[in-house]
């Protein structure tokens, strides 16, 4: 949805994230990511992929590799019930 004639609600925005339970996900990709990035891994084009989903209850713990973005978004995960 393109905000043209108001400024983007970023302030809502963050409080819906977290009310739908995605902020812990979020962060905990970013984990991942920096992680990576501390270790001198060059992840330039490529996905942090989660062995075990996040939306499944997964987490950094569980394992993480790097891969291609098509095949990480290939994957038909469906959220946590």
């Amino acid at each position: 949805m393109p905000y043209t004639k108001s400024p983007r609600p970023y302030k809502h925005e963050y409080a819906m994230q977290k009310s739908r339970g995605e902020h812990e996900d979020r962060m905990e990709r970013q984990r991942a990511r920096r992680k990576l990035d501390q270790k001198g891994v060059n992840r330039a084009g490529k996905d942090v992929s989660h062995k075990i989903a996040l939306s499944k209850g997964g987490t950094n713990k569980d394992g993480y590799v790097l891969e291609s973005p098509s095949k990480n978004r290939a994957r038909n995960y469906k959220k946590k019930k």
